[in-house]
């Protein structure tokens, strides 16, 4: 399952209410389900999204990432991605191309492991980015296509 990019901090207050939805999403984290939460999708799959007033919103708590629109600062451009482990997209150390577009940032990345290590176009070290805690994971970063 993907959870794709959006605006969770827009609507974080009806996301954190959703209990059928949050339930639904947590019954199939339970089960072992590969799910992805790509820019916006991450958010929610977060414990906390503080939006832009500064008030925290539980969300899934899939991942342990939290994550606030409160503070924004822009990241953006193409990103070049080395995968940490093996997932859903595959094996661990598969390269895609991506692009990262947001204001958020992470408050606390939590305990869970990055996903994936990243550089920009010109080549700067982005370091490790992004959580994964079993089937579950997610970035900032909106994958375009696989290299090689």
């Amino acid at each position: 399952m993907v959870l794709p990019g959006g605006y969770p901090e827009l609507h974080a207050g009806r996301l954190a209410a959703a209990q059928t939805f949050k339930a639904g999403m947590r019954t199939l984290g339970a089960r072992g389900a590969a799910i992805f939460g790509e820019c916006g999708g991450y958010m929610t799959l977060g414990e906390v999204l503080v939006d832009a007033d500064g008030q925290a919103h539980e969300m899934l708590g899939l991942l342990s990432v939290q994550t606030s629109f409160a503070k924004r600062k822009l990241h953006l451009g193409y990103r070049r991605i080395t995968t940490l482990a093996d997932m859903a997209l595959g094996p661990a150390s598969s390269r895609f191309r991506g692009h990262e577009f947001h204001y958020a940032s992470v408050l606390n990345p939590g305990a869970d492991a990055p996903l994936l290590t990243a550089e920009a176009a010109d080549s700067t070290d982005l370091g490790p980015l992004g959580s994964r805690r079993g089937n579950v994971a997610g970035s900032f970063l909106h994958l375009i296509a696989r290299e090689g």
